[in-house]
């Protein structure tokens, strides 16, 4: 579904309502982490793939999540509480980036270990956004994430792909990155997306609400991103 054709009130909701993001707690491990009720949405990808800027670009927010200047470093879950007036009706986790080359191989297998405890164990988790360049395409450590919550996503679980950085591509390229993207995880939703450039913006926005207000009249009931086209 082209983005044109998407409900203008309800991505200016869902778009207000991201901007009501703030931050709420950061924890080294799960164990440390706030239990609550409400609906929790993760941010996963490579170190160096886009998440802080993705996440700041939804919530026009310039300073919300910050990007380590050295990729991989980062090894705490930052929490973001979303709601008006105050509440919170949803949880945004920013998770630890993973597959930095410097990174050694131990640490690299812990952080591993942990994130996937996380999506697996988290029981108010209802989707994950998994961030990829869109130049490079699904890698193995993201494929090996997704089939780590596909038992979860046969339940109603949601997956999105953000495939960044698609500003840098021609049209063409961008064709071709989205259908490798959609091949490679047939059960998940696609976006083609790019921070600077606003593209996909609405669509992760309508997601997001979507898929933490089910029964509420969801702005993303007639978004289906897998037919947005670049």
């Amino acid at each position: 579904m082209d983005s044109h054709l998407l409900d203008p009130t309800a991505a200016h909701e869902a778009r207000g309502w991201l901007h009501t993001t703030r931050f709420l707690t950061t924890a080294p491990e799960m164990r440390h982490l706030p239990k609550v009720a409400a609906p929790e949405i993760a941010f996963v990808g490579r170190s160096n793939v886009g998440k802080s800027t993705a996440i700041n670009a939804l919530t026009q927010q310039t300073q919300l999540a910050f990007a380590s200047r050295r990729p991989g470093r980062t090894r705490d879950i930052n929490l973001f509480a979303v709601g008006r007036l105050g509440r919170t009706d949803t949880l945004l986790a920013d998770l630890p980036g993973y597959g930095y080359a410097a990174v050694s191989q131990a640490d690299k297998e812990r952080w591993q270990g942990m994130l996937t405890r996380y999506l697996v164990q988290r029981p108010n988790l209802r989707g994950v956004v998994l961030l990829c360049d869109a130049r490079h395409g699904l890698r193995p450590l993201d494929l090996t994430l997704l089939e780590a919550v596909r038992p979860r996503a046969q339940s109603g679980f949601g997956v999105l792909i953000l495939m960044t950085k698609c500003d840098k591509l021609t049209r063409a390229e961008q064709a071709r990155a989205l259908a490798g993207g959609r091949a490679a995880a047939p059960d998940a939703d696609v976006l083609l997306f790019s921070a600077p450039k606003r593209v996909g913006l609405d669509d992760a926005s309508l997601w997001l609400h979507g898929h933490t207000h089910p029964d509420a009249a969801a702005p993303s009931a007639t978004l289906s991103t897998k037919e947005t086209t670049p």
